[in-house]
């Protein structure tokens, strides 16, 4: 994913909140379109939005990633990361909707789909410690601090153990039915780094917390959406506009378990930023979401 720092809104443009933006983009942006500067192919990822009950309504799991990150340093984001190839073919121990069922869902073949949901289930696991797995169809891990799951915790994010030979270590079943598919966004071709990324949606496990088990995040919280947001619109919490935009989309909802039961209606078109040049203003914007739009004068700051 994109690597910078929040940046000024130009003049013309009116504050947007809390938008991490890039410096280096209008260069960046100019260059691909002069045909300088080629694409890179994005890589998939996945990232989940964990949700848990409060007298309040649903809040959301959150990691604000360190400021001395390459990329989007100090922004707040859901636990997530790259899928790993090796979890395509190996056939593992699910529950839940069909293979065949999610790839129709995620625009997928079977083996990538397979490979996503492995990747959201794995990142939850070593960013926030909750494993969405059991040993039964209907059954889910409990506590998941101990020292034998810390080994091999680090493990997988060491990259030493595949998710698949863990689950098959433990003689786990993936629950996918405990994941639902919420948004798709692809960083813009502009990136150096870019991420073809799945977002999902879950509920709390039963008997499991969350800890801040990332090495890349300096703290965690559980926030109401509606809250995350407003911290956003006052500029005080930094995010991605796939982050705030997911935000706001669960607001409607009253529980953990209405977002999961909501997660078959999300539309999964890919949403991909556009970049143009109107009257010598680069305008950069994320179709259908209009609140993200930059617009950047030759002299601006970014």
């Amino acid at each position: 994913m994109p690597n910078g720092q929040h940046g000024q809104p130009s003049p013309s443009q009116p504050p947007a909140g809390g938008q991490w933006y890039p410096p280096e983009w209008p260069d960046r942006i100019r260059a691909l379109a002069d045909g300088v500067l080629t694409p890179v192919e994005p890589r998939r990822a996945a990232t989940v939005m964990l949700l848990r009950d409060t007298p309040a309504g649903p809040a959301v799991h959150m990691l604000r990633r360190r400021s001395s990150m390459a990329f989007a340093g100090g922004a707040y984001a859901y636990p997530g990361g790259g899928v790993d190839p090796r979890d395509e073919d190996h056939r593992i121990g699910w529950a839940g909707p069909g293979l065949d069922l999610w790839a129709e869902r995620l625009g997928t073949d079977a083996a990538t789909a397979q490979a996503i949901v492995c990747g959201a289930v794995r990142e939850t696991f070593e960013e926030a410690g909750v494993l969405l797995a059991g040993e039964t169809p209907d059954t889910v891990v409990g506590d998941t601090t101990g020292d034998d799951w810390e080994a091999d915790r680090e493990a997988l994010v060491a990259r030493e153990l595949s998710f698949a030979e863990f689950l098959d270590r433990r003689k786990l079943l993936l629950r996918s039915d405990l994941l639902g598919a919420w948004a798709r966004w692809i960083t813009p071709e502009f990136e150096p780094r870019r991420y073809d990324t799945w977002f999902f949606v879950a509920a709390l496990p039963e008997g499991q917390r969350t800890r801040n088990a990332s090495t890349e995040a300096d703290r965690t919280v559980w926030i109401r959406p509606a809250d995350a947001a407003d911290g956003y619109d006052r500029g005080e919490l930094l995010m991605m506009p796939p982050t705030i935009s997911t935000l706001r989309s669960l607001e409607p909802y009253g529980s953990a378990a209405d977002a999961l039961a909501a997660a078959d209606g999300q539309d999964l078109t890919p949403v991909l930023a556009r970049a143009a040049l109107e009257d010598g203003v680069l305008v950069l914007s994320w179709p259908g979401h209009d609140e993200f739009t930059k617009r950047v004068s030759p002299g601006d700051p970014a």
